[in-house]
């Protein structure tokens, strides 16, 4: 998050809405929050059912906090067998 922005929305009061009202949103499987490269950090973890969603979640993040985000796909152990099991083929 930009440490100004960042800054600016502790002291208005208005960031613990904006990460309440986000995070309720995407309704994350786990949310973790702490400093990276001296930048006040979240590690979010969700279901991304369709690229179509990452606007929508990203947006309050740009908007509000100034943001940098970066969407990184993983599998699960079904997806990584699913597709070991398509490489066979």
């Amino acid at each position: 998050m930009d440490t100004a922005k960042a800054n600016e929305n502790i002291r208005n009061g208005s960031m613990q809405k904006t990460m309440e009202s986000a995070l309720e949103a995407i309704k994350p499987e786990a949310a973790y929050f702490t400093t990276q490269n001296g930048c006040r950090t979240a590690y979010i973890v969700l279901d991304l059912e369709d690229p179509s969603q990452m606007p929508k979640i990203a947006e309050p993040f740009f908007m509000e906090l100034g943001a940098k985000i970066y969407f990184t796909p993983v599998m699960d152990r079904d997806d990584l067998r699913k597709g070991l099991t398509a490489l066979g083929r």
